[in-house]
C-alpha cells in the first residue's frame, strides 16, 4: 500500500488542487479527503453513487440509581473530561477521548455508554477513482474520529488531501502515509507556515518533495530552504489566470489540459522514485 499526503502551511495554497490531480493522473486509487471541516475535493470529483454512513464517537452515560458519587470514574479521566457537580456527574464532551477508562474504573458499573453522531463519510466514485470524504458536524470540537474512519478505506494507493496547517489533525491523516507532498506558496507569509508543517513531517521521519505553486518569480528564502534541507522541487507550477477560472470551475485540469497532465505525472513519477 503507497498513501501519499499532500499538505500545505496555509489554505489556498493548493493543496486541493494538487491531490485532486495527483489522484486523477494516478488512474485506478483511492482519494481521502481529510479535511473534514472544510472538504471541497468532492467539488471537484463530483462522485456518482455516494453513499454516507454516520461517523459518531463514544460518550459515557451514567446510571443515577446505582452511581454512589464515589468519583473513582472522576480521578480516572487524563482528560479532565468529568466532574461531580450537585452530587450528579458531568460530562464535558468536546474533551472526552471515548477512551473507556472511566467504565472500567467505575466500582458499581453504573457507566454504560452511548453513541454521539460528529460527522458523515461519503464514498462515490470518478471513474476509476474512489473518492472517500469525511464531513464534521457544525460546532464539533475535533474531527479526529471522522478522520480516523476515513483512513481505514485507503486503497492500494491512496491519495490524501489533509488539512492545512500542521495541528492535531493534520498529524493524524499523515500518521501512516509514506510520502509527503508539500504545497508552499512563494511569498513571506507562505513560506512561514510552509516551515511548520516541514517541520511536523521531519518530526514524523517522512519522505518529502515540496510543489512551488502560483509562482511569479523565484523566492529566494524557500529556494535556499529547500536546498539546505535537501528537498527535491517536485515542480514549479507558474500563476495563470485561466488555470485559476478553470479551477474556480471546478474542473480537474488534469483530464482536460495535456500541459497540466504532464506536470502531475512528472510529479508521481518523482515520488514512486523516491518510494
Amino acid at each position: 500500500m503507497k498513501k501519499i499526503a499532500v499538505l500545505s502551511g496555509k489554505g489556498g495554497a493548493g493543496k486541493t488542487y494538487v491531490a485532486v490531480n495527483l489522484a486523477a493522473v494516478a488512474g485506478k486509487c483511492t482519494y481521502i479527503d481529510c479535511d473534514v471541516e472544510e472538504p471541497n475535493g468532492r467539488l471537484f470529483w463530483k462522485p456518482e453513487d455516494v453513499q454516507c454512513t454516520t461517523v459518531g464517537t463514544l460518550l459515557p452515560v451514567f446510571d443515577a440509581a446505582k452511581c454512589t458519587g464515589c468519583r473513582e470514574c472522576v480521578s480516572a479521566c487524563r482528560f479532565h473530561a468529568l466532574m461531580y457537580v450537585k452530587e450528579k456527574p458531568m460530562v464535558f464532551s468536546e474533551v472526552c477521548h471515548s477512551c473507556g477508562l472511566c467504565q472500567m474504573v467505575c466500582p458499581e458499573h453504573a457507566i454504560t455508554e452511548s453513541v454521539k453522531p460528529i460527522g458523515i463519510l461519503e464514498m462515490g466514485h470518478h471513474e476509476a477513482v474512489t473518492v472517500v470524504t469525511g464531513i464534521l458536524n457544525p460546532g464539533e470540537a475535533s474531527g479526529i474520529p471522522v478522520i480516523r474512519q476515513v483512513l481505514k478505506h485507503a486503497g492500494d494507493v491512496t491519495v490524501l488531501d489533509c488539512p492545512p496547517g500542521s495541528a492535531c489533525s493534520v498529524m493524524e491523516s499523515i500518521m501512516d502515509a509514506d510520502y509527503c507532498v508539500l504545497v508552499a506558496e512563494p511569498t513571506a507569509f507562505g513560506f512561514h507556515n510552509f516551515r511548520m508543517v516541514y517541520e511536523l513531517a521531519s518530526l514524523l521521519k517522512k519522505k518529502c518533495g515540496v510543489v512551488v505553486n502560483k509562482q511569479t518569480e523565484g523566492y529566494a528564502p524557500l529556494e535556499q530552504f529547500c536546498s539546505e534541507n535537501r528537498l527535491p522541487v517536485l515542480a514549479r507550477i507558474p500563476y495563470d489566470p485561466m488555470l485559476a477560472e478553470r479551477l474556480a470551475g471546478n474542473e480537474i485540469t488534469a483530464e482536460c489540459i495535456p500541459e497540466q497532465r504532464r506536470i502531475f505525472s512528472d510529479i508521481l513519477e518523482q515520488i514512486g522514485g523516491a518510494l
